[in-house]
């Protein structure tokens, strides 16, 4: 009888837990923490009647050839330029350098950006830009691009960083048209299916 009352107990216990705190959605720890910002109301980019229907980012599966290592040649003096965007705001960047890597046995080059408004932001300051098109652009993925955090503490001795196309995100333009967002320069479109990260969004 004691024993029945115990697991009784038990099972009382991890039914009050799962219904408490309901599990992250997604496969790594990106994706969760992803999908938990875009569902919090308070952050996400999303319109109302999306919010309401969101049970999660679209994402293209967990692919570790998708992460390689790159070589950055960092760019000397470059000058303070105005980037395009999706509304007539003009927000100052600096190329930052050239990233040189092998991706499916063939060799790739993006350019970097550093964000002039974000080196006074404490929070951001050490935040690099990289924006890409690639062959899956306008189908499967959004066809403004994709976008990558990188951050300078990253930058290894050797000038090398590891690049995780798993870890990319869309622009908010993707989400709410009322967001301003860079546009992906032509020179960082990658001539290869970049079958890794958030896929393109469908609206409601």
């Amino acid at each position: 009888m004691k024993k029945i009352s115990l697991l009784f107990s038990l099972f009382l216990m991890i039914s009050c837990n799962s219904q408490g705190k309901r599990p992250l959605i997604g496969k790594t720890e990106y994706q969760q923490k992803l999908n938990a910002e875009y569902k919090d109301a308070s952050k996400s980019p999303l319109k109302r009647k999306d919010l309401k229907n969101f049970k999660g980012l679209d994402f293209f599966p967990v692919d570790s050839s998708f992460i390689v290592t790159a070589k950055l040649i960092k760019t000397e003096n470059a000058p303070t330029f105005e980037m395009a965007t999706t509304t007539s705001r003009k927000p100052l960047y600096k190329e930052y350098g050239i990233l040189n890597f092998t991706l499916k046995g063939q060799k790739f080059q993006l350019t970097i950006y550093q964000s002039q408004d974000d080196l006074t932001d404490e929070k951001y300051k050490n935040y690099l830009f990289l924006p890409f098109t690639d062959d899956t652009s306008g189908e499967e993925s959004y066809g403004g691009g994709r976008y990558m955090d990188v951050m300078t503490t990253d930058i290894s001795t050797e000038n090398t960083i590891v690049l995780n196309f798993n870890n990319t995100y869309n622009p908010y333009c993707a989400y709410n048209d009322k967001y301003s967002c860079p546009l992906t320069p032509r020179k960082n479109h990658l001539d290869i299916e970049i079958k890794a990260g958030v896929k393109i969004f469908k609206k409601h």
